[in-house]
């Protein structure tokens, strides 16, 4: 076993989850391998605290989840959160505002929770993304008719949001191009894309690599003891702030080029085949 590594942060969607949306029988095994040997495996996403499957990753040995790309750092299975940077109501009312009045699927995070608009939900099924996705965004939070509104009025502090388009037939997103406009006038806010031609954005300097420095911290851990894998935009900054940086061979190009390793796809256990080539406690997924 490498006894450098003593900590490593795995993104969910197009990483640990494969496109049915399941964490495979090979990626669990390496898991709860290297957990039972002391080493921290942590969960570093996008998604809010609610989308993940928590029970099962504390059945391999998982306590900390980095989430909504590093806005809230929690503790599993009872949500306790360690650490939070969120937009304040006044910073993304105005915001929320002019995206409301466009034709785009609209998703807040607050604390761990997804709350979404009314009007969305009947137009899921036309996202560009798997089912399995769907399917997620479908059956998890709570819907309000007004998603502005609501955070004004109850003065909610928001972790992250997510903006998914709708596709066109020339192959173009409806109204992607007018809301990186928008979001650009705004340097208060950092925004990319998590995967699926999506945007996310968070309070400016909110990131998952912010998230792993934190945890670091928290646990005594050095960042030269890290490593993290990870697919899309969103997970470029966790890649290059530990020490090995894995991309995963299904991960866009930009995250390949950037990243230290590249290992197999999200479909072929490329988290496990990771962790073989950089820790060495398990078998090769060829041969499992």
């Amino acid at each position: 076993m490498n006894q450098n590594i003593r900590l490593v942060a795995l993104d969910m969607d197009g990483t640990l989850l494969n496109h049915e949306g399941q964490i495979s029988v090979t990626d669990q095994t390496a898991i709860k391998e290297i957990t039972a040997q002391g080493i921290e495996v942590v969960i570093s996403t996008g998604r809010p605290y609610t989308g993940l499957p928590a029970e099962l990753l504390c059945s391999l040995g998982v306590h900390y989840a980095i989430t909504a790309n590093g806005a809230g750092v929690y503790t599993l299975p009872d949500k306790t959160c360690l650490h939070a940077s969120c937009m304040q109501p006044e910073l993304l009312y105005p915001i929320l505002k002019e995206l409301q009045k466009k034709d785009i699927h609209i998703d807040a995070f607050v604390h761990g929770d997804r709350y979404g608009l009314q009007s969305n939900y009947a137009k899921i099924d036309t996202l560009a993304m798997p089912q399995s996705l769907r399917d997620y965004i479908r059956n998890s939070g709570t819907l309000f008719e007004d998603l502005a509104a609501l955070i004004w009025e109850n003065r909610l502090e928001v972790e992250k949001m997510t903006l998914n388009f709708y596709p066109l037939a020339d192959g173009s997103f409806k109204d992607r191009e007018s809301v990186i406009s928008l979001l650009a006038q705004h340097p208060e806010v950092t925004f990319l894309s998590g995967g699926y031609h999506n945007l996310e954005f968070t309070k400016t300097g909110t990131t998952k690599g912010m998230g792993l420095r934190f945890l670091c911290e928290h646990l005594g851990i050095s960042l030269s003891q890290t490593m993290a894998c990870g697919d899309t935009q969103n997970d470029i900054d966790i890649l290059q702030t530990a020490a090995i940086g894995v991309a995963m061979g299904n991960a866009d190009r930009e995250v390949q080029e950037l990243a230290d390793y590249v290992t197999l796809t999200n479909e072929e256990c490329g988290v496990a085949a990771a962790i073989h080539r950089f820790i060495g406690s398990i078998q090769s997924p060829d041969s499992i």
